[in-house]
């Protein structure tokens, strides 16, 4: 089992990432939160990682901090239905404590708005988790920490910005002609300082409300 991958940050897109592990490049496929908090390419990063075998594939998914793996391992561990695609798809969409509170509260609306999430796989998270979530490690209002190596990543500019935000949510099942457009609304609405994964969420929120 490989639990972690320590080494150079090569290659990093909004939902998949490269690490050279002394000359061994792995690609490794990370939710926003995380990609979010990188280092610039180039510098030292540490990611946490699960790996998922399967007939066709060996897959790594990587996160910079232990709340988000927990919560990715108990949502394809514990809720049916839940691969990890659309656990991917929950820590891309909302933050882990907006998560906790959603469960708690019961908010099936909240949680449907997350891309690739239905309201019966709502339904089921809130059901199946409501009662296993006191000892998760991710506290709500927990602040992720910088990683190892260096400052989060800055973004070089608005282009680029909204060129990884659109990238993303094609990845996540949205159509290119909505991508664009959602990411366009979404950056005029936030402005200047927005990150990414701020970005992105506005824009699932946005196709959320559009399709209810």
């Amino acid at each position: 089992m490989i639990t972690f991958l320590h080494g150079n940050l090569v290659e990093a897109l909004p939902t998949q990432v490269v690490v050279d592990v002394h000359g061994v490049g792995y690609e490794v496929l990370v939710p926003l939160s995380s990609f979010d908090r990188l280092p610039p390419v180039g510098s030292e990063v540490r990611l946490l990682t699960h790996l998922a075998i399967r007939e066709d594939a060996h897959l790594l998914y990587g996160f910079l901090t232990a709340a988000e793996r927990d919560l990715f391992r108990l949502l394809i561990h514990t809720v049916s239905g839940i691969g990890p695609k659309i656990a991917l798809g929950v820590l891309s969409g909302m933050s882990i404590a907006a998560f906790r509170s959603a469960v708690a509260s019961g908010d099936v609306k909240a949680l449907s708005a997350v891309q690739g999430v239905g309201r019966k796989t709502a339904e089921r998270i809130v059901v199946e988790l409501r009662d296993k979530l006191g000892g998760f490690a991710g506290a709500p209002g927990a602040v992720a920490p910088v990683p190892a190596g260096g400052t989060p990543a800055g973004l070089p500019g608005s282009d680029t910005r909204g060129a990884d935000a659109v990238a993303a949510l094609m990845a996540l099942g949205v159509k290119p002609s909505e991508a664009h457009d959602s990411v366009r609304a979404a950056l005029a609405m936030l402005g200047a300082e927005a990150t990414v994964e701020q970005v992105i969420r506005a824009c699932l929120r946005r196709n959320a409300q559009g399709a209810g």
